[in-house]
């Protein structure tokens, strides 16, 4: 099983876990909404576009919104039997940091979570897709911005100018930061105003 698939069904897991109202990372979404918006991004073609382009979101608004009206139990059952058909061969790659990022976004949704420890195969594989996201999510800085892990890998994300800040974490960590995710554990170093200016970045990839 990919990290992708254990992802999915561990998100299920805390999803039912949790309840349908429980908050998540995701602005106002509860977990009926998370569960609604991965159920229409990967089984409606029509109005998954959308996510990504202003003049699909209205309808997707509306689809969503009447997905999410269906019973809990029924999007959980969609949500765990994984994609379409069509879409399983790149499920490994379309899924991973999605499945990844919303589990934790439902887990530390609420006060009182602690990082998982994940499996160093586990760390490798999200460290393999981090730089190219992390390009993407720190190309707003004022500052140049570099990734460290304990065990000494490190990425220059975004270049600017002659001062740095170090994000320093595991590389699950340091995802969920590329991502926006403000929830995470990380060591930081650089001027103090610096630093809060890369947290406050838009970091949406």
């Amino acid at each position: 099983m990919t990290l992708a698939q254990r992802e999915r069904q561990a998100l299920v897991r805390t999803m039912a876990e949790v309840g349908p109202d429980a908050p998540t990372l995701c602005g106002e979404w509860t977990t009926r909404d998370l569960a609604a918006h991965l159920i229409v991004r990967e089984r409606r073609p029509d109005a998954a576009p959308g996510i990504m382009l202003k003049p699909f979101a209205r309808h997707l608004e509306n689809v969503q919104r009447a997905v999410a009206r269906r019973p809990f139990e029924q999007l959980l059952d969609e949500v765990r039997g994984g994609p379409p058909w069509y879409l399983r061969p790149v499920d490994g790659l379309m899924n991973l940091t999605e499945m990844f990022v919303h589990h934790e976004d439902v887990r530390r949704g609420s006060p009182g979570w602690e990082p998982r420890q994940l499996a160093a195969a586990d760390e490798d594989r999200l460290w393999k897709v981090l730089g190219g996201l992390a390009r993407m999510a720190y190309r707003k800085s004022p500052v140049t911005v570099a990734l460290a892990t304990p065990d000494g890998r490190r990425v220059i994300a975004h270049t600017k100018g002659d001062r740095t800040v170090v994000l320093a974490g595991p590389p699950s960590e340091l995802l969920l930061h590329a991502f926006g995710r403000n929830a995470v554990r990380l060591e930081t170093t650089g001027d103090p105003d610096d630093v809060r200016a890369v947290h406050a970045l838009d970091r949406s990839v």
